[in-house]
């Protein structure tokens, strides 16, 4: 019997580049002229040996699997008829053979191709076409978890900055949102690390202007989408200014669909946004909105029942959008003392209670109504209360943004 030397050189793994040497065991090999006999005075020395691979002049021709090879000696007779016989006798005789310089990922592939079998029985690593040792497929599924592993902590890293851009590029709202009226509450909570929801707010010498999407998906695609979607609005801000929400829509929906290619029949995506836009003239103490698929609710000081700003049914971006399709605004007197209030779908949307349905626009806007001469940061708690306790044990199923603003004053 022999055994072949573990000599090969370890910079491929030191590259963090796993190959098949990795996982090649320098164990005995048996020569093809040797008998079933001495083959099963190895397996009962060796107990730790699973397979042996069968070689002629060095090279590979068979795996011999020893629960096959004991199972086919223990049948009656069985000794007496094939000890004295070859060894190749109970051997495989296509095996999984691999070079030593095959990487992880080709290997994991070919193990694949040949099934089970490769699994249970393992592979035989050979250098320059002689063997090496054997490859145990249990070590192969522990190294490729432990690679998927460090990919998925690689990818979360990723993921969590990624979180640090997108909450660094909506800080500045954040910020103007509070210099814009003393009593404004705003609620982010991306689903996942990242979300697909994004807001808007500046402050101008005559008014404000302010806005609450919610683009397609959740995750790393929806956060994606918040920056190409974000950045048009921000253009669109700089070139048509803030005043006429109407033209700002138009325009973001031409910017979106450009960039993602979404025009004609030859589009790869149908991705795109839902929106509330509206602009706080201080001078005409007027609202001007315009909306698609997200609506702005008004509440007077004096009123129990908001006034609903409904947007127009159709979202921004997407491939049926037209290039050239036109939202209309809505213009309104605008009284000090009003709340203003929007929220994404993340909201109306969320599953929960007794029955499994939605929350529901009602339960937000009779919150709203029960708690308009409260802080809107007490709220926005109520209101974060009222979904927790909708939810449940149910799963958040989108992210969720709303936001609540008390006009204090109209005066520039």
């Amino acid at each position: 019997m022999s055994s072949a030397p573990l000599h090969a050189s370890r910079a491929a793994v030191r590259l963090g580049q796993r190959c098949a040497l990795d996982l090649c065991t320098s164990w005995p090999a048996v020569e093809a002229e040797h008998t079933n006999a001495m083959v099963m005075d190895l397996f009962n020395e060796r107990r730790e040996i699973t397979s042996l691979a069968v070689i002629d002049n060095e090279r590979p021709i068979g795996l011999i699997n020893r629960d096959i090879f004991l199972s086919q000696m223990s049948k009656p007779y069985h000794r007496e008829v094939y000890d004295r016989k070859s060894c190749i006798a109970f051997m495989d005789k296509e095996p999984l053979v691999v070079d030593a310089g095959l990487s992880i990922e080709e290997l994991t592939r070919r193990t694949v191709e040949v099934g089970e079998k490769a699994l249970a029985d393992g592979f035989i690593v050979t250098r320059e076409g002689r063997f090496a040792g054997l490859g145990l497929g249990v070590q192969l599924m522990r190294i490729v978890a432990d690679l998927q592993a460090e990919k998925n902590r690689q990818i979360m890293h990723s993921i969590e900055y990624a979180s640090v851009i997108q909450r660094a590029m909506l800080r500045s709202s954040r910020e103007a949102l509070a210099v814009m009226e003393q009593d404004a509450t705003l609620v982010w909570q991306p689903r996942d690390v990242v979300g697909g929801d994004f807001y808007h707010f500046a402050q101008y010498e005559d008014g404000w202007f302010g806005a609450l999407a919610d683009c397609t998906g959740h995750g790393v695609p929806g956060a994606f989408m918040t920056m190409i979607a974000s950045s048009s609005l921000t253009q669109a801000l700089q070139q048509r200014g803030p005043r006429d929400p109407s033209a700002l829509l138009a325009a973001v929906n031409a910017s979106v669909k450009a960039m993602l290619g979404q025009s004609g029949d030859l589009s790869e995506s149908n991705d795109g946004l839902d929106i509330a836009c509206f602009w706080v003239d201080r001078r005409e103490h007027t609202l001007t909105y315009a909306g698609a698929r997200l609506a702005l609710q008004v509440l007077p000081p004096d009123e129990t029942t908001a006034v609903t700003l409904a947007p127009l049914r159709i979202g921004l971006g997407y491939a049926d959008s037209p290039v050239d399709q036109h939202w209309p605004a809505t213009t309104l007197t605008l009284q000090p003392g009003s709340l203003l209030f929007a929220t994404t779908d993340g909201l109306i949307d969320q599953i929960g209670g007794p029955r499994r349905t939605s929350f529901g626009k009602r339960r937000a806007l009779t919150r709203l109504a029960e708690s308009r001469h409260l802080p809107t940061a007490e709220f926005c708690r109520q209101l974060s209360d009222d979904l927790a306790t909708w939810q449940g044990d149910e799963l958040r199923r989108d992210d969720l943004t709303f936001f609540c603003i008390k006009v204090a004053s109209l005066t520039c």
